[in-house]
């Protein structure tokens, strides 16, 4: 071929004044492509330094050129299209590609387009072409109800409750990551795919091949594992909207304490400080936080604060914050994005900026400002609350941050800003790692990133939801994933379906990854420095339900040796505690329909009830295993579908045959 230039780790090809580059990357295929030249200071997810399965092969013809890595080939043809397929043991008969670049029309465009905007920006367009039949899982979080996503149409972009990780992985043995935090969309469609960067500099994705299991590895390989889960996260943790006030949160804990029940985390939420932005405590509302914090670690109790990312006009750090340029600011200059309220602001609403989690001083500023009015307290513990970042209106397409242009790079945002509280925790010593982050982007969970799926509805459509962005979030590559048991919006105590609801998706919490109540309950308020919502503790919705959530809690902590164990796996090869069941019997096609039910660890089968009345939910147990009910003994062939009964004191739970359950107490 022409214009081929060929080295040990794979080829870059040239037509025109296109360039494009395949290498090996890990267990997969790098390929990047643009107009003169490759960049390499293009922010992305991948890491520099991963380790090679095995030396990749490269081998030119008079019109292809061929890539082998691991069990994977790409053949670039002679016309610029490229092609993926497996190879060796695991390649299909007839071999076929599983992934192959198809142009839009014969003429122009190609597979690949990169229509001008201004100063070597462009609309990048990247096609693939369609399979019938073919499946799509991961992509993130999103409200869309979805397990498989083929047919939908997914924004790249942030908002709360939608986590944007361009990552899918496909019913054809392929991981596929769109290796670029710029804003876009993909597109699932019947007649093709295609993804979309509405302003870049390059195309970049990443390629692997193999069953979910192996392809979450070789993903989490090159984009970063989860740290060691910290010893405390597995046990309960207790928030609401909000405990205002050092008396009021200590009441919880002892109050908790007095009755003998297990609490791993208490919560402080946002509006604790003297300023948004100051990130210190307000000494009228919590006045002795060493003696607080103290305290509650004689309960065996830590404390998590909330800590946005937003400084308020009114903050001490807002002058030396603008004057030293650590604020997001827009294509004009301002860095004020967001109108709120806060303590001393009389009347109306004052203005917020974000920090620039892409801007490594920035980053070192928050996190002095956080070591002094926190850390140095004991506090260890961060909830990152609002770091898509949420601005209003949510034109990202205005700001310019450090790493460049907000329509490039702005999906960087949450996960630079888990980076600030991960580096920070590591030059203090710290080795317990974890923030609670409503957003993230593809390589967070290498900072100790949990998620958690934003402000949900309080219903059971929403509980129905959960479980399938949770799911998705697993193929992801995300194994620290939660919710705000109950939901976060609204929620009467002394409504019937809300006390069932509290039961059911307790049940569920119990078996997550983190297990934690939290949410806006009645009477809600505006949200603001005066906030103080309903209760929602554990003794909040009558006695019935409070025995049963009694229970739950002490299973919890009967399962959080087992949940370290899989947490251990989660570490060290990738593979998500709660993830679905196609990961683990991906021979059975039924498996690959099925989004009502998980497997929890290596063990487990998890079905939660997510109908208001239901005491019975159909179940499908994997074919090639038998499964016993964990509370009644019964055992049960695999490869079927089952009714079972879920009286409201439990949700159906199998393990597998000959599996160790002496956790399970019914």
């Amino acid at each position: 071929m022409d214009n081929l230039t060929v080295s040990a780790t794979g080829f870059e090809w040239r037509s025109g004044h296109e360039v494009l580059r395949a290498e090996a990357w890990g267990n997969g295929v790098r390929v990047r492509a643009g107009l003169g030249r490759i960049l390499d200071d293009v922010p992305h997810a991948l890491l520099d330094d991963v380790p090679k399965a095995s030396a990749p092969a490269v081998v030119a013809a008079d019109d292809s050129v061929t890539l082998r890595v691991a069990d994977l080939s790409v053949v670039l043809s002679a016309d610029g299209r490229l092609s993926f397929s497996r190879i060796g043991a695991a390649a299909p008969t007839p071999a076929e590609p599983f992934l192959a670049e198809q142009p839009a029309h014969f003429w122009w465009p190609g597979p690949r387009l990169f229509a001008a905007t201004a100063n070597g920006y462009h609309r990048i367009e990247q096609r693939f072409r369609a399979w019938e039949g073919e499946r799509f899982y991961g992509l993130g979080q999103h409200t869309h109800g979805l397990f498989d996503q083929k047919g939908a149409v997914i924004d790249l972009l942030h908002r709360n409750g939608e986590v944007s990780i361009p990552f899918v992985i496909s019913s054809r043995g392929y991981g596929f990551l769109w290796n670029s935090p710029a804003l876009g969309r993909v597109e699932l469609a019947s007649n093709g795919t295609r993804w979309v960067a509405d302003s870049a500099r390059q195309i970049d994705y990443w390629v692997t091949a193999g069953e979910p299991a192996t392809v979450l590895e070789h993903y989490t390989e090159v984009t970063g594992r989860p740290p060691v889960f910290p010893s405390w996260a597995s046990g309960f943790w207790q928030s609401k909207l909000r405990y205002q006030t050092q008396e009021q949160l200590l009441g919880v804990a002892r109050e908790h304490h007095r009755r003998g029940l297990p609490m791993s985390v208490i919560v402080i939420d946002f509006f604790h400080g003297t300023h948004v932005g100051d990130y210190r405590f307000d000494p009228a509302e919590w006045p002795d936080p060493r003696g607080m914090v103290d305290e509650l670690a004689g309960m065996g109790v830590e404390v998590m604060v909330s800590v946005w990312p937003t400084v308020t006009a009114v903050s001490r750090n807002f002058p030396v914050m603008a004057e030293k340029g650590l604020f997001v600011r827009n294509e004009r200059g301002a860095p004020v994005h967001v109108d709120a309220g806060d303590k001393g602001v009389v009347e109306g609403r004052t203005f917020m900026a974000y920090y620039d989690s892409t801007n490594p001083a920035a980053r070192e500023f928050i996190w002095e400002q956080v070591q002094r009015g926190y850390h140095d307290h004991g506090i260890s513990i961060w909830w990152l609350d609002a770091g898509e970042p949420e601005i209003r209106p949510l034109a990202v397409d205005n700001l310019l941050f450090h790493a460049g242009p907000g329509l490039e790079v702005a999906n960087l945002y949450p996960r630079e800003n888990a980076r600030t509280f991960w580096e920070g925790m590591r030059a203090a010593g710290e080795t317990e790692i974890l923030t609670l982050n409503r957003s993230a982007w593809a390589g967070s969970q290498r900072y100790g990133a949990a998620v958690w799926s934003g402000d949900i509805k309080a219903d059971f459509e929403s509980l129905a939801q959960q479980i399938r962005a949770g799911l998705n979030m697993a193929l992801s590559g995300f194994s620290w994933w939660t919710t705000d048991i109950g939901g976060f919006h609204g929620g009467d105590p002394e409504d019937p379906e809300f006390r069932e609801l509290m039961i059911r998706w307790f049940q569920f919490g119990v078996f997550c990854p983190i297990t934690r109540l939290h949410g806006d309950r009645e009477p809600r308020q505006r949200p603001g420095p005066l906030t103080n919502s309903g209760p929602n503790e554990v003794w909040s919705f009558g006695d019935e339900v409070y025995e049963e959530l009694r229970r739950q809690l002490f299973l919890r902590e009967r399962l959080r040796g087992y949940i370290h164990d899989q947490m251990a796996v989660a570490s060290e090869r990738g593979l998500p505690p709660m993830r679905p069941l196609l990961v683990d019997h991906p021979h059975d096609p039924e498996v690959w329909t099925v989004d009502d039910q998980y497997t929890f660890g290596s063990d487990l089968i998890v079905a939660p009830v997510l109908e208001y009345g239901a005491r019975s939910r159909q179940v499908y147990l994997p074919a090639g295993e038998r499964w016993r009910h964990v509370w009644t003994g019964t055992t049960y062939e695999g490869g079927r579908r089952y009714d079972v009964e879920a009286p409201l004191s439990s949700i159906p739970v199998f393990a597998r045959d000959g599996a160790e359950t002496g956790w399970a107490v019914p």
